[in-house]
């Protein structure tokens, strides 16, 4: 169990149950439907053996199977009911300029959704409709001004699922090359979500899909509220630099259960996926105040995600790729200060290549073709500060160095540098003189880090 000692806080970070906290209510559990679950199991589980399912579990030591009796058990059959529907409305009605790839509709949970909800997304694809009529004058497979304002509330029994900038997210996968039905299935009933002991301060639950592929994590309502204002701004920065280090968001998602108070997550690619054979794990932020994590025992498979101070007298060796590494991570400060941003981070994980997987190898070919997809020419590619990918899932948070794969990506976008954060570095600049800490103006944070990435790289 993940209880805060210094806060007396509950797992999910409330002082004591509530009958108005979804949170806290008794373990009613909301059951998908038994076709849907065995369905989805048997699909992520077709052709792998024994020896498959000893090495996933192995892998997962240190995460936690939420199952029955779990503290989160509760919300998270509710998330995977509601990211079911969701994900059917954006199966059957895509938006304009998107085609999906159209496989059997797999059987839904038994749980009734509001008429209403699917009529305003038949509504949108209709002809003359404002979607329909903003994208006739947008380029093809770009979101329009109605994708990032939409929002379909669905309502099922006992609680409902809204889904924000539902198109546009859509848009956002399908450009990743992300399908729709592999993003429903993994979201969905069927295998458990998979909980990890967070080194956060917030109290925030965090989440994997059960393949350890999704990331999600809950939000407050003002997050959320920064994080649908950039996001018009955040779709832009993707489209001009294909390979930013900016964490993929893939949807954003309000959840009530009966007349409790609406809650929010958000669903992400993961930086640390495949997660395999990943070795060591850090959260950088470019500063020593609350910056150091008791590692695990020596042996110890427990997974835990360590800070700067442990990264003390240590280097990420990238070769060639450190002139990349460090533009991007140029651009992507840049366009956060901009947005007035701070106190995100830069994930970091490592992983020893194989002798067989050092140098570009028989693949070279594919990986230049996938690499400059989508460029105009020569000079484009390079304006965008595009690099050669690796052949390998999850490519755009990879660079392999002569010795080490790493995974790299900018995570918690939405912390905005507003009255109560400069209050904060008042308060801390009195508290901890003379030492770096996360709390500092937007320019300073961007500057500071990257400072941080070019001392450590080589």
């Amino acid at each position: 169990m993940m209880w805060d000692s210094d806060q007396g806080l509950s797992p999910v970070g409330c002082w004591l149950p509530r009958a108005d906290c979804f949170w806290c209510l008794p373990p009613q559990i909301l059951a998908p439907s038994p076709e849907a679950g065995r369905r989805a199991a048997a699909s992520s589980s077709g052709h792998r053996g024994l020896l498959w399912r000893l090495r996933d579990k192995q892998c997962r030591l240190g995460l936690f199977e939420i199952g029955p009796g779990h503290e989160l058990h509760q919300l998270m059959c509710l998330m995977q009911a509601g990211l079911w529907a969701a994900t059917q409305v954006s199966r059957d009605h895509p938006p304009a300029g998107v085609r999906l790839r159209r496989d059997p509709t797999p059987t839904l949970p038994a749980l009734p959704i509001l008429p209403r909800a699917l009529a305003r997304a038949r509504l949108a694809q209709q002809k003359g409709s404002p979607t329909a009529s903003s994208a006739a004058g947008q380029p093809r497979g770009l979101p329009t001004e109605e994708d990032f304002s939409e929002v379909l509330t669905q309502v099922h029994e006992g609680f409902e699922l809204g889904t924000l900038a539902g198109p546009a997210f859509a848009r956002l996968r399908h450009s990743l090359g992300l399908a729709e039905e592999d993003y429903q299935a993994a979201l969905g009933p069927g295998r458990p979500y998979l909980q990890f002991l967070s080194t956060s301060k917030s109290k925030a639950s965090f989440f994997l899909s059960h393949d350890q592929r999704f990331f999600l994590k809950t939000l407050r309502s003002r997050e959320v509220q920064a994080l649908l204002a950039h996001l018009p701004r955040y779709v832009h920065h993707l489209q001009r630099h294909p390979h930013s280090l900016l964490a993929r968001l893939l949807g954003v998602h309000s959840l009530r259960v009966a007349r409790g108070k609406k809650k929010y997550f958000i669903v992400m690619q993961s930086v640390f996926y495949p997660a395999g054979r990943i070795s060591e794990r850090y959260d950088i932020k470019g500063c020593e105040v609350s910056r150091w994590v008791e590692p695990a025992p020596e042996g110890s498979l427990l997974v835990l995600v360590l800070k700067d101070l442990n990264f003390q007298g240590k280097t990420i060796n990238l070769g060639p790729q450190r002139s990349w590494f460090l533009r991007q991570m140029e651009l992507d400060t840049a366009f956060l200060r901009e947005l007035n941003v701070l106190d995100y981070s830069l994930l970091m994980a490592f992983q020893r290549l194989h002798e067989d997987e050092r140098g570009p190898g028989s693949s070279l070919i594919f990986r230049t073709a996938r690499s400059i997809r989508g460029a105009q020419s020569t000079e484009e590619s390079g304006a965008q500060n595009r690099r050669l990918l690796p052949d390998s899932p999850n490519a755009l948070h990879i660079v392999d160095g002569p010795e080490h794969r790493y995974f790299l990506g900018l995570v918690d976008l939405t912390t905005v540098y507003g009255l109560r954060k400069r209050l904060e570095q008042l308060w801390k600049t009195l508290r901890y003189p003379g030492r770096t800490f996360s709390t500092v103006s937007p320019a300073c944070y961007a500057r500071r880090l990257c400072q941080w990435v070019e001392a450590h790289t080589e």
